[in-house]
């Protein structure tokens, strides 16, 4: 009887232990769809499709964003990239921002959305992975990015100029993927 019990015990535990893993491990193993689209064949930014979801149950993805909009880069009106957004509307959705997450794939990112462009600065704080903090104003251009901001740091982020909406994605995607200051966004 002793011997069942101890079998099942470790039985038990190997499960537990591969659950664990696995879990850990989701993020590497999920493969992005949309990384690999090429900026040639992009679509004009009036067709970039909208959620399918109804509105009421945003998808989620596989980075743990809640899928709640399109926002598209663009320069001289061609798409450079698009990712899937989250939004931050109201003052607690932008106070937590993309806290507390461990892993943020170049597919997505968050829009802040404020109700006047105003001079903005953001902090990492409880963030734990590197941004791309792209500001944005009134008319959609991107009037200046902080790029690959330290996690955790306490250190104000400036916008150097008035900007109504706010975009965060990956550390490095500005750089990688050549968004630039006077570049546009549509969403």
């Amino acid at each position: 009887m002793q011997k069942r019990s101890a079998y099942f015990s470790y039985i038990l535990l190997a499960i537990f232990v591969l659950a664990g893993v696995l879990y850990l491990a989701r993020p590497l193993l999920i493969a992005d769809h949309d990384e690999a689209a090429p900026v040639a064949d992009a679509p004009a930014p009036s067709a970039i499709p909208e959620s399918s979801a109804p509105a009421t149950a945003p998808a989620a993805t596989s980075s743990g964003i809640t899928k709640e909009g399109v926002v598209a880069f663009l320069r001289g009106g061609q798409q450079l990239r698009k990712i899937d957004v989250e939004i931050a509307e109201n003052d607690a959705e932008r106070a937590k921002g993309l806290m507390f997450r461990p892993y943020l794939s170049d597919s997505v990112g968050m829009l802040f959305v404020f109700e006047y462009a105003t001079p903005q600065s953001f902090w990492m704080k409880n963030t734990m992975i590197s941004l791309d903090i792209i500001y944005v104003d009134s008319g959609k251009k991107i009037v200046s990015i902080q790029k690959n901001a330290k996690p955790y740091s306490e250190e104000s982020l400036p916008s150097y100029g008035e900007a109504q909406y706010v975009v965060e994605v990956n550390g490095g995607y500005c750089d990688k993927y050549g968004v630039k200051v006077g570049d546009t966004i549509a969403f």
